[in-house]
């Protein structure tokens, strides 16, 4: 299956053909993008504002704690493992 990423300037001026007076479907046809696509653009947009649609290498304020963490989390993983490779490395008797 091929999925079809759209930039942000395109989901905008999709909105924007929507508010102007088209339908959904109209909008739909005239770009080639399922209506499921569209509704779901249009929710995140009156939801959001301005702030939807970040794009790919922005967090949203949201997200932005939750990624913080997990980066800690992978950090203190890998110090674990890295010491635990230490303590068999040093309690090896010669």
């Amino acid at each position: 299956m091929n999925l079809r990423r759209y930039d942000k300037e395109f989901k905008l001026n999709a909105i924007k053909l929507y508010k102007n007076g088209k339908t959904l479907i109209q909008v739909s046809q005239d770009l080639g993008v399922p209506e499921s696509t569209l509704y779901g653009w249009l929710k995140q947009h009156e939801k959001e504002g301005s702030k939807s649609f970040p794009g790919s290498g922005n967090i949203k304020a949201s997200n932005e704690e939750v990624w913080r963490l997990k980066k800690e989390l992978d950090d203190v993983k890998m110090e674990r493992d890295i010491l635990k490779k230490a303590l068999t490395i040093f309690s090896r008797t010669k």
